[in-house]
């Protein structure tokens, strides 16, 4: 999701394969292995197959929002302290969190607790502005946006009464925005017949990305 949200502010168009991970295309293992999603294979088939290198890709190509901040200052080096906090520390107890009964050493209500020390820490850091890093958007909000929803959605009812007002306004702004819309657009599983998709408009692009809901 945060893959096709940094293409969507980038303005970059790309070629849209949708694939079902149960029934993995055989040219979507040829390019990565691992048979893992997303992954965009550039025009001189460079692979990229982590979501976050997707976004930095897109972002760092063309960026005509501004979301990534100037390189190696200081509000660059906290955002990727962020963003890394959210991939490393808070995924995974938001993965034990979603999948409970796979994890039976703790409770579900543990696993929620654990994760709740990093909701904590973004409605404080909501404190300076609408956003993570202030009043606008940036490339921490879209790459940590889509993990918070996941938690909220666990128990939307326990998320919603929750003590994290800035939180939950600032996950309400971010889905109910265009650019959250305009990529859930649902297409159709790609076969090799299928006539090229475009995303987020149809003009044309030498890159593929192969992805899924």
């Amino acid at each position: 999701m945060r893959a096709r949200l940094a293409i969507y502010f980038s303005g970059l168009n790309v070629e849209f394969r949708e694939v079902i991970l149960r029934d993995k295309p055989a040219s979507m293992l040829e390019y990565s292995p691992k048979g893992t999603v997303p992954v965009l294979v550039l025009s001189d088939n460079q692979i990229i197959d982590q979501s976050i290198d997707i976004a930095y890709w897109a972002l760092r190509t063309q960026d005509p929002q501004q979301l990534l901040p100037e390189s190696l200052s200081s509000c660059s080096i906290e955002m990727d302290q962020l963003i890394n906090e959210n991939d490393f520390e808070f995924k995974p107890w938001l993965d034990r969190y979603k999948y409970a009964d796979r994890y039976p050493e703790y409770s579900t209500t543990y696993y929620r607790e654990q994760g709740q020390q990093f909701l904590f820490k973004l409605d404080q850091q909501l404190e300076n502005g609408a956003f993570l890093f202030g009043d606008k958007i940036s490339i921490a909000d879209i790459a940590i946006a889509p993990f918070i929803r996941q938690f909220a959605n666990v128990d939307k009812s326990w998320f919603d009464q929750t003590a994290y007002p800035r939180l939950q306004k600032w996950l309400a702004d971010i889905i109910e925005s265009d650019a959250f819309h305009a990529i859930f657009k649902k297409y159709d599983q790609w076969q090799p017949e299928h006539k090229p998709i475009f995303f987020p408009s149809d003009q044309y692009s030498d890159r593929v990305v192969l992805s899924e809901y």
